[in-house]
């Protein structure tokens, strides 16, 4: 799940004879949780293409028009049918069914460059990864399963329940904590949360911690005040570590379609971020934004959410995401 950069060569792994079922297992999940969007935006495009032996301009528009409404977003729509045209134009395109082919092929090119994992280097100890978002878009649960991911890959992890304005936050950071024996530092609510913080990047550092995830208080991207409070925490955290924090990592709901795009631009301009996590995906018919965002923002994608197990919060794969969109019934 994680790239990890070490100082010496690292010894020979055996590759686990169960990573062929687990990651035909996470496909089928991916799949499945993201049969809403699968729904209103692949198999409309696949309908269209239906029956048609010729690509024509009356077949570009009805494309452009269903990827305009899936939350694609302008821009990516452009440079798809662009592809298209240009394509059709010079007679590379056999029939409606190699210009689907050639669409998903496009897609993935939209998406690829943005296909990254977290870079976790043991030379940074701790190594810290700022969490922020609004409340609702599932911060605190991803904190929590990254947790989790990491640990079992073998690294010392602490939390840091920044989230003070929420007793709440607090409480679930900590459960959190006590079901996988992570330790959690926190105070009470209203504390300050570049105090919080702080604390615990040195108790992390004292510990000889891996890796330290700080939650932060939920926030739209348009209040001011609190978008000055994370500039505040990352000041706070330069002082003990100037490379801290490692990664910003945005957590985005993707059933907000075009607002999410929106608080990636404002987030990304306020505190600079380095990685986003799109989650909720299973549970709206609006994933075509991940396109959108791909395409405007040029971030690193780091995580997906597809589901609420443990295992549902997986790393970016754009090849796989596209599969599964367009993936049919009988192949699933």
């Amino acid at each position: 799940m994680f790239n990890i950069l070490r100082r010496n060569k690292p010894t020979d792994e055996t590759p686990q004879p169960t990573e062929p079922a687990e990651k035909k297992g996470f496909f089928k999940r991916l799949t499945q949780g993201l049969a809403k969007t699968r729904t209103r935006f692949a198999s409309g495009l696949a309908t269209l293409f239906l029956g048609k032996k010729m690509l024509d301009s009356e077949l570009l528009e009805l494309i452009e028009t269903q990827l305009l409404t899936a939350d694609v977003g302008v821009d990516a729509t452009q440079q798809l049918i662009q592809s298209l045209t240009q394509k059709l134009s010079r007679n590379e395109l056999n029939d409606a069914q190699a210009a689907l082919q050639n669409l998903q092929e496009e897609m993935k090119a939209i998406l690829r460059p943005c296909q990254s994992a977290i870079t976790i280097s043991e030379t940074s100890k701790p190594f810290v990864i700022l969490v922020v978002g609004i409340n609702g878009s599932g911060k605190t649960t991803t904190i929590g399963k990254l947790a989790k991911s990491l640990q079992q890959s073998h690294k010392n992890v602490m939390l840091a329940a920044g989230d003070t304005f929420r007793a709440a936050a607090i409480e679930q950071l900590q459960v959190w904590g006590e079901r996988n024996q992570i330790p959690v530092i926190s105070q009470q609510p209203g504390a300050d949360t570049a105090a919080v913080i702080y604390d615990a990047l040195e108790s992390s550092k004292a510990k000889g911690m891996d890796v330290l995830i700080a939650d932060t208080a939920g926030r739209l991207h348009t209040q001011t005040n609190l978008m000055e409070e994370l500039k505040k925490v990352k000041r706070v955290l330069a002082k003990v570590d100037p490379t801290a924090p490692h990664e910003t990592l945005l957590v985005l709901d993707a059933s907000i379609g075009q607002n999410a795009l929106n608080q990636a631009q404002q987030f990304h301009q306020a505190i600079g971020i380095t990685g986003l996590a799109l989650t909720k995906l299973d549970g709206t018919a609006k994933g075509g934004i991940i396109f959108a965002i791909a395409k405007q923002m040029k971030l690193p994608i780091r995580f997906i959410g597809v589901g609420e197990g443990i295992d549902d919060l997986r790393p970016f794969n754009a090849d796989e995401f596209v599969q599964a969109l367009f993936e049919t019934a009988e192949n699933q």
